[in-house]
């Protein structure tokens, strides 16, 4: 087993060889190409169950079973994996130094992998505590916290034995995601398991419905957000050959970003049975969000400063460009859906699915894009195979994600209006729930057509990677610095 110790040699001037642990990545890399498209599949057939019920094929396959499994695919097997990816890559270099242990890396990349099969199995299965983005039960929640830790003693152990003393803004990003990530899954998951497949929460009612979205939240905050920002501090400046615009401000938006976002939660409570005081309490974080995020968004876009020629022939930055320019924009939209007059109109509406969209699929699918083509041909020692179609990727995608991000607010604000219109006399001039239903048919198939598009640029992505690997002439090995002994 390679180690921190086995994998530095002294060479004859004195100076240290460190080599780095690229496998680890490169699994990370096939495993988030694997299940995005898995991911992307089901929320395509989702999208078409829809306006099409047909399409619920049987028990097992039907939408209410599908749905969950395909928001964890997305989320932590196809982001999940991006975010290992990125955080395996970038460490190693930041700190100067291998990671710490070879078998814990490859521990955390199988544990995570059996995690996501085992959703895949018992959520169709209807085995779920329906507890949103925390739908796994107790020996699945028991054995993410087991990976979980052994992937953070593997990183602060890393940090420990660092070459390189100045600790980069991405490092504190990845720092602030496993801490809170840790208290966020243990603290949501406590429960009474009542047989192997089944369990119920220590807290009910009301409290349950708060712990839940401090949760679900910050599951956002802390597992789509901090770490793909650490991505984008590391990855943008490298694929833009430019320094970061203002370091400072990377750290102000690192200390507000991680001080805000933790509040936020019970804005997803408005118009319940939770206290005003905390709903409140939770717009107005929301709101002071907006400040941070933005930092971060234009520390970003600003990097870019005298190398914006470089878009028309870097796919990397392109895919960046859009990627951050959606954190932007779902960045100013959830602190508005979270004022309590916009979040009237909005909440339980389809606006809500657009919003998440934008997100997952503008900032965090194209950010994963993005680190991915740039990865390419650094892991497998060859030129991306096709430049073309990776431009093809970035097309079919951006116009699949505005045709969703864009029906799906069409939908809700349709939603929204029919439910609170009043005749004179103060009656609901739509009573029968499913005037609203049939009137947003159409936006349904749109978001499918969207959808699909975006799926099959993951499949374009799928190609350029197989032929890229397939065509590399040169055996994938580690890298490896020189540096002071």
């Amino acid at each position: 087993m390679n180690s921190i110790a086995s994998s530095a040699h002294i060479n004859e001037s004195g100076k240290l060889t460190v080599r780095f642990d690229d496998q680890i990545v490169r699994y990370f890399v096939i495993a988030t190409a694997i299940w995005g498209f898995v991911g992307m599949l089901v929320g395509a057939l989702i999208a078409l169950q829809l306006p099409f019920w047909q399409a619920n094929l049987g028990q097992y396959l039907s939408f209410g079973r599908l749905r969950p499994l395909h928001t964890n695919a997305v989320v932590f097997a196809f982001a999940g994996n991006a975010v290992f990816a990125a955080i395996y890559y970038s460490t190693q270099r930041l700190t100067k130094a291998r990671m710490f242990s070879d078998m814990m890396s490859r521990i955390h990349f199988w544990g995570w992998q059996t995690i996501i099969v085992s959703a895949a199995i018992t959520l169709p299965l209807g085995i779920t505590t329906s507890k949103e983005y925390a739908e796994l039960e107790w020996p699945i929640d028991v054995l993410i916290a087991v990976i979980w830790v052994i992937f953070a003693v593997n990183f602060f152990m890393t940090l420990k034995v660092r070459r390189e003393k100045h600790m980069y803004v991405a490092l504190w990003f990845y720092i602030a995601t496993i801490v809170t990530v840790a208290v966020l899954h243990i603290g949501n998951s406590l429960a009474i398991p009542v047989g192997l497949f089944k369990s119920y929460p220590i807290f009910a009612g009301v409290q349950d419905a708060f712990v839940q979205w401090w949760y679900g939240h910050n599951a956002v905050a802390f597992f789509l957000t901090t770490p793909f920002l650490g991505l984008m501090y590391y990855f943008l400046p490298k694929a833009a050959d430019r320094p970061v615009f203002s370091y400072r401000l990377s750290i102000v938006h690192f200390w507000s970003l991680v001080f805000l976002y933790i509040w936020a939660g019970p804005h997803h409570l408005q118009y319940t049975s939770v206290p005003e005081w905390a709903v409140t309490l939770g717009m107005v974080f929301s709101v002071m969000l907006w400040m941070p995020s933005w930092g971060g968004m234009i520390n970003g876009l600003f990097t870019l400063r005298g190398a914006w020629h470089k878009l028309r022939d870097s796919v990397v930055l392109k895919m960046y460009v859009i990627g951050i320019t959606f954190y932007g924009m779902s960045t100013f939209e959830g602190p508005m859906l979270s004022v309590k007059t916009v979040n009237a109109l909005s909440h339980y509406t389809d606006w809500t699915i657009g919003h998440v969209h934008a997100g997952a699929l503008g900032w965090n699918g194209f950010m994963t894009f993005g680190m991915i083509y740039w990865l390419l041909p650094k892991l497998w020692k060859s030129d991306l195979w096709s430049p073309k179609l990776a431009n093809a990727h970035f097309w079919i995608g951006t116009i699949g994600m505005l045709l969703y991000v864009m029906s799906m607010y069409s939908a809700g604000v349709t939603q929204g209006l029919m439910w609170r219109a009043f005749d004179d006399a103060g009656r609901l001039i739509y009573p029968d729930f499913m005037e609203t239903v049939i009137e947003i048919v159409p936006m349904y198939w749109v978001r499918l057509v969207g959808g699909t598009m975006y799926l099959v640029g993951m499949i374009l992505l799928g190609v350029n990677m197989i032929m890229t690997i397939r065509t590399a002439t040169e055996k994938p090995s580690d890298s490896a610095i020189l540096v002071n002994a």
